[in-house]
């Protein structure tokens, strides 16, 4: 069976986000994950994941300013301070409160630099860091974002993640975010990108398309999708990234088949 995370960016969003642990705990999650817990602090949280007994098992580094375009410092020539400083502090957030991983998020392209050159300092600023996360003891995740909804963010696909990867040469602290709402936006032929990709992959999340609502609103097959990730032996955790098109809990039904015992 599968183990399945509540993402309490995308859900319970009628609640605080200290109330949407226990609302997930109650609803049966042992784990959650999150974009931007920064407001929060981190003891609090801790102290909250353990008096529910759910632990998080992902959040994002700080995205910058989203109100000024920013979505990920990383592939900013010019804001390598800033990113370095992101960094440290989504790794220091993350080992207060025992996560495990961090989805470092590579930003847009921005206005004046070529791609290639956003490329190139994406890379050396992945490289950075992964030599943070490993003084905290953490994983860096890179995750590929859709074209059509984010068309101007730098990592659109699963191979330019995994040709990062390879040539990093860092296996114990940099794997792939694996989405497959993202996957269906961008490329199709899920089931194959996933085998493709799953080797390198460190963390799982879903949503359905149309929509980005829960499974089994929309086009994609997860009966399908799941058996075969059981099939390849996948173990990690699938979050559940995605907007519920009614109520958190109305729509949780898919989940039962899958969820582990």
């Amino acid at each position: 069976m599968s183990k399945f995370s509540a993402n309490i960016s995308t859900m319970f969003q009628d609640l605080t986000i200290l109330d949407r642990i226990e609302a997930a705990s109650k609803a049966g999650f042992q784990a959650v994950e999150l974009w931007f817990p920064y407001e929060i602090d981190a003891a609090e949280f801790k102290r909250s994941l353990d008096q529910h007994n759910v632990v998080c098992v992902g959040i994002n580094s700080p995205a910058g300013n989203p109100a000024n375009g920013d979505w990920g410092l990383a592939a900013e020539p010019l804001r390598r301070a800033d990113f370095e400083q992101s960094v440290q502090q989504a790794m220091a957030y993350a080992k207060a409160i025992a996560c495990p991983k961090v989805h470092v998020m590579a930003g847009i392209v921005p206005e004046g630099h070529s791609r290639v050159e956003a490329w190139d300092t994406y890379r050396q600023n992945i490289a950075v860091a992964c030599q943070i996360a490993r003084d905290y003891g953490r994983v860096v995740l890179v995750e590929p974002l859709n074209s059509v909804d984010r068309p101007a963010y730098l990592l659109h696909r699963q191979r330019q993640a995994i040709e990062l990867i390879k040539s990093l040469n860092e296996p114990d602290n940099l794997a792939i975010m694996l989405d497959v709402y993202h996957v269906q936006r961008e490329q199709g032929n899920i089931v194959e990108c996933l085998l493709e990709t799953l080797p390198y992959a460190g963390h799982i999340q879903i949503a359905d398309v149309p929509g980005r609502h829960e499974p089994g609103t929309g086009e994609i097959n997860f009966s399908f999708v799941f058996s075969e990730l059981r099939r390849a032996g996948y173990d990690g955790w699938i979050g559940c990234e995605y907007f519920p098109a009614k109520s958190t809990l109305d729509g949780l039904g898919w989940i039962e088949p899958w969820s582990v015992a």
